[in-house]
């Protein structure tokens, strides 16, 4: 017992320390030249400067619904100093003819490839989403990510929307009395964040802001009319939540899409199963309760 409270305090220390030299290292960025390069702004949380890049130009339907970019087409790349320079983690939607002329890219500047699959199923355009990563200097870091993209279509360029995005026609304080986490409104989309208690890292760095390293429970709601939602997203899970959050999910009529990892040495090892329905949306939240009732999520 002693040895494992001893475990724990050096352990934390240990990620107190790294989450000092992470803002030290965060004020000496030229954040200024990276927002430059990426020709965008940041969602800037603690010392992550996280760049959405979404896919406002593709036309996707899933059965009969119109995909918003913010329920799943919503490419980013986030950046965190790290170990002198700043690590970067993204997840990048793709059409199928993109993957190799962006991955080849990506791979000539250094890059590592983590993941290439899909999150959907049926969607036409059928569209796929490569994780990437990498460490070094950021303005580098952001010049090889936008040479990369401009192998594809993903639009670089940020155009002011031509209208405000729909109202979110749900009952938004129920979702989030059954979710349990407070959702947010995003681009006529309710998107929850839902925090797993366990610490994650890599490369001893913890992966903090979860939700903008791309590491909490993500949930989306997009109205379909008539009280009822598309729901998508994806549960991030150790090993041994796989298959008790399957069974929860396929009970409460809620479709799983995909189950793989996104990175190659995280800790502890996890597991990201993407889910789909269309369906009167607190039925749904319902059964998005229950799944997370089977992991080691947050409720606050």
């Amino acid at each position: 017992m002693k040895w494992t409270i001893h475990a724990l305090i050096v352990g934390s220390c240990l990620l107190a320390t790294a989450s000092f030299v992470s803002v030290a290292h965060a004020q000496s960025v030229d954040w200024q030249k990276v927002d430059e390069t990426l020709g965008r702004k940041p969602a800037v949380s603690d010392d992550v400067h996280r760049y959405g890049f979404p896919r406002t130009d593709l036309s996707v339907t899933l059965d009969g619904v119109a995909i918003t970019p913010a329920l799943a087409l919503g490419g980013w790349v986030a950046f965190k100093p790290a170990h002198g320079g700043a690590m970067v983690m993204g997840d990048l939607v793709l059409l199928e003819t993109e993957i190799n002329p962006v991955m080849a890219k990506m791979i000539a500047s250094g890059l590592e490839i983590t993941a290439v699959h899909n999150h959907l199923l049926r969607a036409s355009p059928t569209t796929f989403y490569m994780h990437i990563a990498g460490h070094g200097d950021p303005v580098k870091l952001a010049s090889a990510i936008h040479d990369a993209l401009a192998e594809s279509k993903t639009p670089l360029t940020v155009a002011a929307p031509a209208s405000p995005p729909p109202a979110v026609d749900l009952d938004t304080a129920k979702l989030d009395q059954i979710i349990g986490v407070k959702g947010q409104a995003n681009g006529g989309v309710y998107q929850f964040n839902v925090k797993r208690r366990d610490p994650i890292t890599q490369d001893g760095m913890p992966l903090t802001p979860v939700g903008p390293m791309g590491v909490a429970i993500g949930i989306n709601f997009q109205p379909t009319g008539g009280g009822k939602a598309a729901i998508t997203g994806d549960f991030v899970l150790t090993g041994d939540e796989v298959n008790p959050v399957i069974l929860a999910l396929r009970a409460h009529g809620i479709e799983v899409t995909a189950l793989h990892s996104h990175m190659l040495d995280e800790q502890p090892r996890l597991f990201f199963m993407h889910f789909w329905a269309n369906d009167d949306a607190v039925k749904l939240a319902e059964g998005l309760r229950a799944a997370l009732d089977k992991t080691a999520s947050a409720k606050s």
